[in-house]
């Protein structure tokens, strides 16, 4: 028998539409959301320690991520009664890194036919046929994918990341830039490259007043960690 093949999304694809039931009520996925930034998450199974873990995470995280203006939504191919029990625990009985009381008020998606989960990708055969991998898309204002980040079952998230990831492309559609390995707020952005000779000559000479160059490829400037911030409002 041949294995099914898996589709998946591709950055600059417009992200697949659904329309799913959720924790919070029905939503039309993208179009409910645009003109906001977010983060569609998918878990393994509810009631599962890791996943567990990062839904406090989450919860806990969510004010900064709305500063952001990025809104989370997150799916497993539990049911929805399920989801609500678990989220009840959680709250009720779960204390973990200092986190209690954590209420989840972001959307979890019921998906137990799969559905949403296959047309993002989200099921790995060679992973596991029936849960979904943790995978995290990050879906611009105008329903487009511009990152995405698959991890197996076993392996937790690191949100610092997940916000950095957020922050930083945020910060090259805004300032028309580019952020170097390890980039964080504060740190030296990269200009593009230059689209002829003649401007890439001034690039190296330093005539472009902020800039550092280190070969004609090659050029950074600052850009302070409070404006990265107050500009991506």
């Amino acid at each position: 028998m041949e294995q099914e093949i898996i589709a998946m999304p591709r950055i600059g694809d417009n992200a697949p539409s659904f329309e799913a039931v959720t924790t919070q009520g029905s939503i039309n996925f993208p179009d409910d959301y645009k003109g906001k930034w977010v983060i569609l998450f998918s878990h393994p199974a509810d009631f599962t320690p890791v996943c567990t873990s990062e839904f406090m995470t989450f919860a806990n995280m969510e004010e900064e991520f709305t500063e952001l203006n990025c809104q989370l939504v997150g799916l497993s191919i539990d049911g929805l009664y399920s989801h609500i029990a678990w989220l009840r625990t959680i709250k009720e009985k779960i204390e973990y890194k200092g986190m209690k009381n954590i209420e989840v008020k972001f959307p979890l998606i019921e998906d137990i036919t799969m559905e949403v989960a296959k047309k993002y990708g989200m099921i790995q055969p060679g992973e596991s046929n029936t849960k979904a991998v943790r995978a995290v898309f990050f879906i611009d204002p105008i329903g487009k994918i511009r990152a995405m980040i698959y991890y197996p079952l076993s392996l937790g998230r690191n949100f610092d990341e997940l916000k950095r990831v957020i922050i930083a492309l945020q910060t090259a559609d805004k300032f028309s830039v580019a952020t170097p390995a390890d980039w964080r707020p504060g740190d030296d952005v990269i200009i593009p490259t230059a689209g002829s000779c003649g401007v890439a000559k001034d690039r190296v000479d330093g005539k472009d007043e902020g800039m550092t160059c280190y070969d004609w490829f090659f050029c950074t400037k600052p850009i302070s960690k409070e404006d990265v911030l107050n500009g991506i409002k």
